[in-house]
């Protein structure tokens, strides 16, 4: 926290400080939903406090746009950064996964966030077009707000917003389930996955299914995608044969059902989820880089065993 001298300075500082903290959740989920990342969201939210504590803020009439505004703009400036290092990666990047489960005591993890899926479309904008989606689709600012965010012009931003917004509706799936759908479907695919059923699997999955696995190079997974129900499923039953005295649980991710598993130990092994088109699966997202997966930790006795033969 800045150096604020006498009494109405310290006054102020409590001032600013309370204004921050009021805001800190929603400022997390804006550089999240830009970043895929949440260890790189909470940097930039420290960094959004140092500036926000440093600067005169008399005559700021709303903090809210003002911390948005200053987020958005340090976000913007880690998206061009983490970018060059994600051409780097080993194998498919997908985002950081969070558990979005009503009794998880930390905020950060409890952040109102989109979907993995969503966030891998995202990933295919340019970082203007991923912020001002964000803040237009997501939280519903004004275009003029976001505008004044990320230094463009109000025309500029209706025509960033047109073009997200077309991009995005093209790689939508045509029906979006629910969540009941999804836990279901969810449930049968571990299920097919555990006994080795690749036929069963196979039917789960659309004929142009894809499955991505990222493993950053630091945990086994398919180093490019894999399209098609065959093949996606015989890569699938494959893996859930070689982890067949782990535990899967159902966690939800991302505010939508998915799945994790564990080791002996409880540490996390890989969490999943799968992106239905109506019925079927269309897209399967497993992370498996221990980096991202340190937020997950396994239930006491809440795990069952993957394995073939489980009644």
């Amino acid at each position: 926290m800045g150096t604020l001298g006498g009494t109405g300075g310290r006054e102020c500082g409590a001032v600013g400080a309370e204004a921050f903290e009021r805001y800190r959740r929603l400022l997390f989920t804006v550089s999240y939903d830009m970043l895929g990342s949440a260890a790189d969201a909470e940097d930039c939210v420290q960094e959004t406090w140092l500036r926000w504590a440093r600067e005169d803020r008399s005559d700021v009439a709303d903090p809210k746009s003002y911390l948005v505004r200053i987020v958005t703009n340090v976000t913007l400036n880690r998206v061009r950064a983490v970018r060059n290092r994600r051409e780097s990666y080993v194998g498919p990047w997908l985002p950081e996964p969070l558990l979005t489960e009503p009794d998880v005591a930390d905020e950060v993890e409890r952040a109102d966030s989109v979907s993995l899926a969503m966030l891998v479309v995202l990933e295919t904008l340019t970082p203007a077009e991923r912020a001002v989606f964000v803040l237009r689709e997501v939280f519903g600012l004004p275009h003029a707000e976001i505008a004044d965010a990320i230094g463009r012009s109000e025309a500029a931003v209706r025509q960033l917003a047109h073009r997200a917004r077309e991009h995005v509706q093209a790689r939508r799936p045509r029906f979006a389930p629910d969540s009941a759908a999804r836990r279901r479907v969810t449930a049968g695919f571990l299920a097919a996955c555990a006994s080795g059923d690749v036929a069963r699997l196979a039917e789960l999955l659309t004929e142009d299914a894809v499955v991505l696995t990222d493993g950053g190079g630091k945990a086994r997974a398919a180093l490019r995608p894999l399209h098609g129900a065959e093949k996606g499923a015989r890569f699938l039953v494959a893996v859930a044969a070689q982890y067949a005295d782990c535990r899967v649980e159902p966690r939800e991710v991302n505010g939508v059902p998915g799945f994790a598993m564990f080791d002996a130990d409880g540490r996390p092994l890989a969490v999943g989820v799968v992106e239905l088109d109506g019925d079927r699966i269309r897209q399967v997202l497993v992370i498996r880089n221990p980096d991202k997966l340190h937020r997950f930790r396994a239930r006491d006795g809440a795990a069952e065993p993957p394995g073939p033969g489980r009644s």
